[in-house]
């Protein structure tokens, strides 16, 4: 099912994400809308503050499979990267955010599982945005300018 995405200006993308206690059907329905509505909106990273739900929920898909994180922490962060960021609650808009270039996370899976994921370049810039989100965090905070599409004549 998809799910409404809300935006900047709503107060939930503010609070901070509590961490997800069961690992049940509700968590995979979640998973699931939050896959779904991630890929309807051609996004390649969703947080579940960003479809109202204050829980410490991830999916991601830069173009290599789904990866979902259920109470992720970065663990490790190496080299720099700058470069465009946008977000689906923040639709039309762009900016310059300077990100880690290698991050390594801890989660746990669907099941509960803990697994540790390290990504470099888009990756890492999705891991550390999407958990930004779960700390009331949005790259608007974190832009050094915002990227102005050039205008067409």
């Amino acid at each position: 099912m998809v799910r409404k995405i809300i935006t900047l200006g709503d107060e939930t993308l503010r609070k901070i994400s509590k961490p997800m206690p069961k690992f049940d059907l509700r968590l995979w329905l979640l998973l699931r809308d939050m896959a779904d509505t991630m890929y309807k909106a051609e996004g390649v990273g969703l947080a579940a503050p960003q479809v109202g739900i204050l829980r410490r929920v991830v999916v991601i898909d830069v173009g290599k499979g789904l990866i979902e994180l259920v109470n992720p922490e970065i663990i490790a962060t190496e080299g720099e990267q700058a470069g465009p960021e946008g977000c689906l609650s923040v639709p039309g808009r762009q900016g310059h955010v300077v990100r880690p270039n290698k991050v390594t996370v801890r989660a746990q899976d669907r099941k509960g599982k803990s697994f540790e994921i390290t990504g470099e370049g888009l990756l890492a810039r999705a891991l550390c945005h999407e958990i930004d989100h779960l700390d009331g965090i949005v790259y608007v905070d974190k832009m050094d300018h915002e990227i102005f599409p050039e205008e067409e004549e």
